[in-house]
């Protein structure tokens, strides 16, 4: 089953984000892109619970094509770990940032990670796992390097849940941040983020050289969208959350829209 979004109207207000939006239809594809796609919201639907998400097999085929029509100049870049990315589009092992940008794989296959799992997160941990049991409908989802609790079931609560979660992350000191994302909030290690990802992958072979293309629908996404917009690329976003230089509907349309690369 898939989650029914609150309208702008009942959403809590540190949700809200406003921009001024662009209906304009992205171009047709090319063979000298290069392409970043976020993940949930932007390749497949949210669900109810972000631990069953699922890519369908014709998704798979379609992302393997696409990378092979751009040389293998396809990333996803995620808010999920690549362990997480591997095993939703297995046997597909794509190039990938995962936990926005903490950990990043190359395109020759190499994993860097730019924060090490840290016992100064285990208190926060706690504390995450107390206000989700007081909480009902909200969830933790441990990403050891990252902690997010998501309140998709409960998206009213999410003006007592930003109080609580920034007093939780405020006792991790300078180092930790909050991203918020769509009924998310996420405590990860500071300066490491989509956008990082996305020029990192610019200084490498097969990106380097190639028009920047990216592809997301959350405020996890804005830096990466910044990025390319940034370097003369194609900034797209989906959905209604966050502007782009073009627009897509949903992951539907975004699918759709990948399929132009089989014609080019």
């Amino acid at each position: 089953m898939h989650l029914s979004h609150p309208s702008s109207r009942q959403r809590p207000a540190h949700r809200l984000f406003c921009v001024l939006m662009t209906i304009s239809v992205p171009p047709a594809p090319s063979p000298d892109w290069c392409l970043f796609l976020d993940v949930d919201g932007t390749l497949i639907d949210f669900t109810d619970s972000p631990f069953n998400p699922h890519a369908s097999d014709e998704l798979k085929r379609l992302l393997s094509t696409v990378s092979g029509r751009l040389g293998g100049a396809l990333a996803l870049v995620s808010g999920r770990s690549i362990e997480t990315l591997d095993a939703l589009f297995d046997p597909l092992r794509l190039p990938a940032a995962g936990l926005h940008g903490v950990e990043r794989r190359t395109p020759s296959g190499v994993t860097e990670n730019g924060a090490p799992p840290s016992a100064r997160l285990d208190c926060a941990r706690a504390a995450l796992r107390r206000l989700v049991d007081s909480h009902p409908g909200t969830l933790l989802e441990d990403k050891d390097r990252t902690l997010a609790l998501h309140f998709r079931l409960a998206p009213g609560t999410g003006g007592v849940l930003q109080l609580a979660v920034d007093a939780i992350a405020a006792d991790l000191g300078p180092d930790y941040e909050i991203q918020a994302g769509d009924l998310v909030l996420e405590i990860k290690p500071r300066g490491m983020d989509k956008g990082e990802a996305v020029k990192a992958f610019l200084a490498e072979s097969p990106f380097r050289g190639r028009v920047p293309v990216y592809v997301g629908d959350d405020l996890t996404d804005l830096n990466g969208l910044r990025v390319v917009e940034n370097l003369g690329g194609i900034a797209i976003a989906v959905g209604d959350r966050i502007a782009g230089t073009y627009r897509l509907e949903d992951p539907a349309a975004v699918r759709a829209w990948l399929r132009g690369f089989t014609q080019c």
